[in-house]
């Protein structure tokens, strides 16, 4: 079987009042929690599709900003290049609600993100970018 071709993908880090926004899967392993995000499209600029997923997942307008990192996941189906930015909220944090490949939508106080059910690889992430603090 052939390895399969990476995919572009863009995720966002939404932190408000110290408090971090994730999103439960409803596909594939819905009980792992995750930064909005998704595949960018033939032709979208990567931050446009951050922008654009995040809309998408949580009903939030934003404006991707600071490059915070990137991640390679692969899988034996898969194989992901997944850069994540900082966005700027221009809603109100409270009118967050799950849309499209979302189960839930929850803010997450920052010192908690870490013990919480995560994709695989992301407290790593999000601990080796500085936008949490390691476990205690």
């Amino acid at each position: 079987m052939a390895a399969p071709q990476p995919r572009l993908a863009a995720s966002t880090v939404v932190v408000d009042a110290s408090c971090l926004l994730l999103v439960q899967r409803a596909e594939g392993g819905a009980r792992w929690w995750a930064l909005p995000g998704g595949k960018v499209e033939p032709g979208e600029r990567v931050r446009a599709a951050a922008e654009r997923e995040l809309r998408e997942e949580t009903g939030l307008r934003g404006r991707a900003e600071a490059f915070v990192g990137w991640v390679e996941r692969r899988g034996q189906d898969a194989h992901y290049v997944i850069l994540a930015f900082h966005v700027e909220l221009l809603d109100p944090p409270g009118a967050a609600v799950a849309g499209d490949d979302a189960a839930a939508v929850a803010w997450i106080p920052l010192t908690d993100v870490v013990d919480h059910d995560l994709v695989s690889g992301l407290a790593d992430f999000l601990v080796d970018h500085g936008v949490v603090p390691p476990r205690r």
